[in-house]
Order: C-alpha cells, then structure tokens, then sequence
C-alpha cells in the first residue's frame, strides 16, 4: 500500500511564494525604466515645471488642494505656495528618479520615488497625458519588489559584502532571523510582482473591450479619426500621410482591438512574444503618430514584466558583447 505524500496546493502555493523570487531581472528593468522615464520626462519639462506644477500654475495650488481633499490623496507640492519649496522638490524629484534608477538603496528610494511620483501627480492631475497615472501605479507596486536586487548599485556592494563576509560569522539567532526575513521578502516580492501583471493583463483586456462597444473601432475608422485631432498632430504632414492610407489604418484598427482583447490568454502560449511585438509597434506608433512618448514608453516598460529573466540575461549578454566589439573596434581603428 502506498501514501501519496506530495504536499496539499496550498503548501505547495506558500512555498512558490516563499522559496523563490520570480522575476528578479525582469524587475530591474521596471525599476530602471520607470526611474529613466520619469528623468527625462522632469527634464523635457524643465522650462515649463512652473506652467505645470509651481505656484504660478493656471491649475493653483489652491485648487490641487481642494480636489486632493475631495480624493484623499497627497501632494508635497501643496504643503507650501513658495517658489524655493517648488524648486526643493523639483531638485528633489530628479534626484530621486537617477538613484531609483541606479537602484542605490533601493528598498528607501523605492518608498520615496513613489512619494515623488504621486506628489507630482497630484498637483497637475489634469495636465499629463495619461502615461503618469500607469507610472504611479507601477511606483507604488515597485515599491513591494526586490527590484534592486539585480543590475543595480546595491547588487553591487551585495557582492562586495559577501566576500567579505564569512558564513559562521552570525550567531544561530541571527541565521534564523535572516531567513524569515528572506522568506517574507520573497512572498512580498512575489505579490507585487503578481499585481503589476494582473494590472498591465486588466489595463490591456478592459481597453479592448472598451473598444469593441465603439462604433468608429468596428468599422476600422477610429484611426482615421484620431489623426485628426488637432491635440495628437505633433507632425500634421506625418499624419496626413499615414492617413492617405486608410486599407492600413483599418488593419491596425481591427488588430490593435483583437490584440488587447486576447493579449491576457496568449500570455499562457507562445503567441505572447508576438503580441508583444504587435504592442511594442502600436505604443511606438502612438509615441511619434500622436505625441504621448510618456504614455507609450510607460506601457512599453510595464510590458517588461512578462519577459523571462534567461532571455533578459541574454539580451543583456548580446548588448555587453556588442558594446565590447565596439570599443575593441574603436581601439583598433
């Protein structure tokens, strides 16, 4: 007589949450993008960081802070209508997104881009183009992950600690100390990263759906539409000629709507690297076509989340090899 003594799914659930971190790579590559991204959107925005965020603003700090107090959010900007204040923060904002992005103590600076993001966000709801309420979003569940413990400044001196470190140099107490919180770091860990696939799964499914009720997206002339709005012609010529193309409009239409909608089930086949790809060219699209690079380059890092570590460890070979190449070419020559 035999026993069958696998353990029961919910031990063996904790323990896939609690034993390993999945997608460590894959959550660096969020931290570093998110960190980029928000770099060079406070950058490009930099002679116009008065118009939008500081005291001066058309949208004032007395009006961000009656709708905060209607939604209960919070924003450093409003706690003071000086202009020093405004440049403290802004100062502060870029800071905080080149070491986030640098992961140089992470776990802090995750907490506090986070605070910078939603602040910034607060005061100018009304202003940004739709990208910042996803950055916001993926700041806050960022801040749940381990997200610095791949290519970043804390991996770094992680490894220069290890070597300096001898294993019995911690008492009994300590060891056991260290692994319940390793274990409690991991599910975290694992939680957000689970939420910020669930969010991007939810954010693509429900905009597809959202596009099957319209009318223009069913007879494929959405498109057509939206290139000529006068707020997304960054480059009318540009527009113009993508719209004499109308067969190609249609196609894009009828395809962007089928790949939303079926973008949550091909995550579970081989198709999701080609709706992936689909969704890489329709963000980018989107970027130069109607002139939201910080909506489309925050959709394209959210993407990220889906790509296993052993292919971004070999993409981050192919880019090491290359920059090598490069530079012994560059010696030789």
């Amino acid at each position: 007589m035999t026993t069958d003594r696998r353990p029961d799914p919910v031990t063996r659930a904790l323990a896939f949450l609690t034993e390993r971190a999945v997608s460590l790579h894959a959550a660096a590559v969020l931290r570093m993008g998110y960190g980029l991204l928000y770099l060079a959107f406070l950058l490009r925005e930099f002679t116009h960081r008065e118009e939008i965020w500081g005291p001066g603003s058309p949208w004032t700090p007395d009006l961000a802070r009656e709708l905060l107090g209607q939604t209960g959010e919070f924003s450093l900007l409003t706690l003071s209508d000086s202009g020093t204040w405004f440049e403290a923060c802004y100062a502060l904002a870029v800071l905080t997104s080149a070491l986030f992005a640098l992961g140089w103590h992470t776990r802090a600076v995750s907490v506090l881009f986070a605070v910078v993001v939603t602040s910034f966000d607060g005061r100018a709801v009304f202003m940004m183009d739709g990208g910042d309420n996803l950055i916001v979003l993926m700041a806050l569940y960022l801040t749940l992950t381990a997200c610095g413990r791949h290519w970043s400044l804390d991996a770094r001196r992680a490894r220069l600690r290890r070597g300096a470190t001898h294993p019995g140099a911690l008492s009994e107490w300590r060891q056991q100390a260290a692994l319940v919180r390793s274990r409690l770091a991991t599910l975290v860990h694992n939680c957000g990263m689970f939420v910020i696939a669930a969010q991007v799964c939810l954010l693509y499914g429900s905009a597809g759906l959202y596009k099957v009720q319209g009318g223009l997206w069913r007879d494929g002339t959405a498109l057509h539409y939206v290139l000529h709005l006068d707020l997304f012609r960054p480059w009318p010529e540009l527009s113009q000629l993508a719209d004499d193309h109308s067969l190609i409009l249609a196609v894009s239409a009828y395809l962007t709507v089928l790949v939303q909608v079926a973008f949550p089930f091909a995550l579970f086949s081989r198709l999701k690297y080609v709706t992936l790809a689909l969704l890489l060219s329709m963000h980018l699209g989107i970027a130069i076509l109607l002139g939201l690079p910080v909506f489309s380059g925050a959709m394209i890092i959210a993407d990220a989340v889906f790509l296993p570590d052993r292919l971004l460890l070999r993409l981050a070979g192919a880019l090491l090899e290359d920059g090598r190449r490069r530079r012994t070419v560059g010696l030789v020559g």
